[in-house]
């Protein structure tokens, strides 16, 4: 599978919607679904988690979780829904994943998150991948991020996703956490020259196409953010960049275009339009129109008896 460029996973953001309405602009762009905990997955709904449109595809699973024999059968679960990657989560540093023993935490325990990727790989014939920083707190030296990488990919794994920011789990919030600790890019790169048989994937604070092409000279992916989610746009010069396809990249009015059909599938399913349109606010981020197409949809969307016509009219001003 090719990880040049992702979409990564991010809480309360890429969820099926959304990585539809992103598929539009890149065919060939791994996405990612947010983060969905082993026991969500154990105990509750697991079909309302795990289903998702085909054309979503290329698309990555990330679980949450600190039992290996929970991540296993988790594993399998993601793995008969045929997704085509399972990721483990070691960057997360927000309280209610730390509680729950696993995210960023985790990178305190390379042993445990070792064992953690056997049990998957054990059960699933798909990659298991891990997402992590590049330390926490005041384990932040370079040797215990190689050691850290080094202890996983004796078991087998062969992808990381690499945050370049450190996480302090005590005093800064999630938001803070992916703003304050400060980017060091270097340090991935030197993970990719240390340990060259393993694939490794960049992330953290990228918001231009030009940029993520510049740091594959030094690594084997760049994984984007939330630059793809407030700027969703730039997803359509992907395909082109990074993967040689000549093909015209659509315009936005054709994307929302393309999109309405989904809408009105969602609604006759019985959910509302503002589950979608929360995602498109982005869309012309930038562009002549952009806060009457903003405003005309926040205005209108959560109106009694709304649909894809709000879509339509907020389109009027952009054109």
């Amino acid at each position: 599978m090719d990880r040049k460029f992702s979409v990564a996973p991010m809480l309360d953001w890429t969820d099926r919607h959304c990585r539809y309405f992103h598929r539009l602009m890149s065919q060939q762009a791994l996405l990612y679904t947010e983060m969905v905990t082993t026991g969500a997955l154990i105990h509750g709904d697991k079909h309302r988690f795990l289903q998702f449109n085909a054309s979503e595809n290329p698309l990555a699973f990330q679980l949450g979780g600190s039992n290996p024999n929970d991540l296993a059968l988790c594993a399998k679960m993601v793995e008969e829904y045929a997704y085509d990657e399972v990721n483990l989560n070691v960057g997360c540093p927000s309280d209610r994943v730390q509680n729950g023993s696993f995210g960023a935490c985790l990178m305190a325990e390379p042993a445990l998150v070792a064992e953690c990727i056997d049990a998957m790989l054990q059960v699933v014939s798909i990659p298991v991948t891990v997402k992590s920083r590049i330390g926490i707190d005041d384990k932040d030296s370079y040797a215990e991020l190689v050691q850290f990488i080094g202890t996983i990919a004796d078991k087998g794994c062969k992808t990381f996703v690499v945050h370049a920011r450190k996480a302090w789990l005590k005093g800064l919030s999630p938001k803070q956490n992916r703003e304050v600790p400060p980017l060091d890019y270097e340090r991935v790169y030197q993970l990719k020259r240390d340990f060259p048989h393993l694939e490794i994937i960049i992330n953290g604070g990228i918001t231009t196409l030009e940029q993520a092409s510049e740091m594959l000279t030094h690594v084997d992916g760049v994984m984007v953010g939330r630059e793809a989610y407030q700027n969703p746009y730039i997803l359509a010069g992907v395909d082109n960049l990074f993967y040689g396809d000549i093909k015209e990249a659509l315009s936005r009015q054709e994307v929302v275009r393309l999109l309405i059909p989904y809408i009105q599938e969602q609604l006759a399913l019985g959910l509302r339009v503002n589950t979608v349109s929360r995602h498109i606010l982005g869309l012309f981020h930038g562009e002549q129109g952009a806060k009457g197409w903003r405003r005309h949809i926040s205005e209108n969307v959560c109106k009694p008896g709304a649909d894809e016509s709000v879509i339509l009219r907020a389109l009027e001003y952009t054109l």
